[in-house]
């Protein structure tokens, strides 16, 4: 099966109403801020790589409502780290979570072009 047919097919079955919007911004915003990246489907979620290395997932929360946006290299990120969550004893992954429309581009865009950097 064609990778990108799989990503296409999973994104709406991962998210519905409100979260599949979200999710479905998220991937236009990474792909305009990172056109070189590619979207595979690996580990049950939509998963970024750069340069042929995993750099960011999108993981859709039904219960609680948000959206996590998670940089593998997340440890590594400074510049917004008000803005990214560690939680779940995480210890190298870092998230920006999203549960509005109006927090998505600023942020995520900076916190996208700092992570291109550790590749």
């Amino acid at each position: 099966m064609n990778k990108e047919y799989e990503t296409d097919w999973f994104i709406p079955a991962q998210s519905t109403g409100t979260l599949l919007f979200y999710v479905t911004y998220i991937i236009d915003v990474v792909r305009k801020t990172l056109a070189e990246a590619t979207l595979e489907f690996k580990w049950s979620v939509p998963y970024f790589y750069y340069k042929a290395k995993p750099f960011c997932y999108l993981k859709a929360s039904h219960k609680h409502q948000f959206v996590d946006v998670g940089f593998t290299k997340g440890f590594q990120l400074k510049e917004n780290s008000d803005f990214l969550i560690t939680d779940n004893g995480r210890n190298t992954v870092k998230s920006l979570r999203y549960k509005s429309l109006k927090e998505i581009d600023t942020i995520l865009n900076l916190v996208l072009l700092e992570a291109k950097k550790w590749y």
